[in-house]
């Protein structure tokens, strides 16, 4: 077990860092979406509104924080999370249809989506090392 969790200590510090950063990112886009749906506006209005300033702050988060060396490809990571916004619209159309309340439905959609998201930007956004030169400081 030992050798099995020392062979991959990158690895998992790296999606432990993910989900530490995760939380403040999901705190930040759940936050939008319940102050949005609070002052009236359709559930899923409010989940692409705060969809899109979500992906601007965790572009930042994950950047700085968490696939750290990585020089990301800016034009897939707005591709993934265009990807990622229609899974979580599923999700949170399905959800919904079963958990009336959309705060509820909202939070449970963005866990679902988030599994999903780690492996989307773990291969297909940050999956090439970067050289020490390509890092910007």
């Amino acid at each position: 077990m030992y050798g099995l969790v020392s062979r991959h200590a990158d690895k998992l510090a790296e999606l432990w860092r993910y989900y530490k950063i995760g939380v403040i990112n999901t705190i930040f886009g759940l936050g939008i979406y319940s102050i949005l749906v609070f002052v009236g506006i359709n559930l899923f209005v409010a989940q692409i509104l705060s969809h899109i300033a979500g992906v601007t702050f965790n572009y930042f988060t994950f950047t700085r924080h968490v696939f750290k060396g990585v020089k990301p490809n800016l034009l897939k990571y707005v591709a993934s999370y265009g990807l990622n916004y229609l899974i979580g619209l599923t999700f949170l159309a399905a959800i919904h249809h079963f958990i009336a309340s959309p705060y509820i439905s909202g939070f449970l959609a963005a866990l679902g989506t988030s599994v999903v998201n780690y492996v989307v930007l773990k291969v297909f956004v940050f999956g090439s090392r970067a050289t020490p030169t390509d890092i910007q400081p």
